[in-house]
């Protein structure tokens, strides 16, 4: 594991955003993995603006997403796919066409699920995976569980999960109790994984996640295995963890 401290958000996102473009300039067809949330934004937003730059083209870039709420379909303004044309997709060149993310409104989970891991086989694998964590230690939606998910499944959100993001809806009720996920064996299969986390309340899973034991009940916990894994923390992330990793 390596560990790059940063002051804060903004310099979080920023050289993350620099591991990406160089990412992408020594394999510019490479098969990116994406997050969502409120983390991966200050990236998209450097990514944004060194394409404006001419200093990263996404032309022959492939990007697949960790997940999608069940229930919200592409054009609801709080669907993921929403999330990344919002903040990333409409803003640079990449091809819609590679731009791969779980159908929410897909009724067969089975069929979705299957049908979302044979998109990530057909493209070879992901090369860098950009990840979060949440407070709870998940990461895509792989909530804390008995064993570890394989491939892409169906989630039922837990209550911390469902509160966390209830930010981005008008109220609690509307969060969906579901969606689709990336597994852990999808991401643990990606060549690099790139880990954004800062602010306090980040501070609880870090420590768990990679100062305890591997467990399911810790997801991002398993990421102490891989061996191209770079975790990207301010101090305030990092606070719990007196030796600081």
């Amino acid at each position: 594991m390596k560990l790059i401290r940063v002051a804060d958000a903004a310099q979080a996102g920023k050289v993350a955003a620099e591991i990406i473009a160089q990412k992408i300039k020594s394999c510019p067809d490479c098969v990116l993995g994406l997050a969502t949330g409120s983390t991966p934004i200050e990236t998209y937003n450097n990514l944004v603006q060194m394409y404006r730059q001419e200093s990263v083209d996404f032309f022959r870039v492939r990007a697949v997403n960790l997940d999608e709420y069940i229930g919200l379909g592409a054009e609801h303004d709080q669907s993921y796919a929403w999330f990344m044309r919002q903040y990333l997709f409409d803003h640079v060149n990449i091809d819609p066409a590679n731009t791969y993310i779980p159908n929410g409104l897909e009724t067969d989970s089975d069929k979705e699920c299957r049908r979302y891991d044979a998109v990530i086989e057909s493209l070879g694998g992901i090369d860098l995976q950009l990840l979060g964590i949440g407070p709870n230690g998940h990461i895509g939606f792989n909530e804390p569980a008995d064993t570890f998910a394989k491939g892409t499944h169906r989630v039922d959100l837990t209550e911390a999960t469902i509160a966390a993001n209830s930010r981005f809806f008008e109220s609690i009720d509307q969060v969906p109790k579901q969606a689709y996920s990336m597994g852990i064996q999808n991401i643990m299969h990606a060549r690099q994984l790139l880990m954004v986390a800062t602010g306090e309340n980040k501070a609880r899973a870090v420590r768990d996640a990679f100062r305890g034991a591997i467990t399911p009940w810790v997801p991002a916990s398993v990421l102490q295995l891989h061996p191209d894994f770079t975790l990207i923390a301010d101090e305030a992330a990092l606070s719990l963890v007196l030796d600081k990793l």
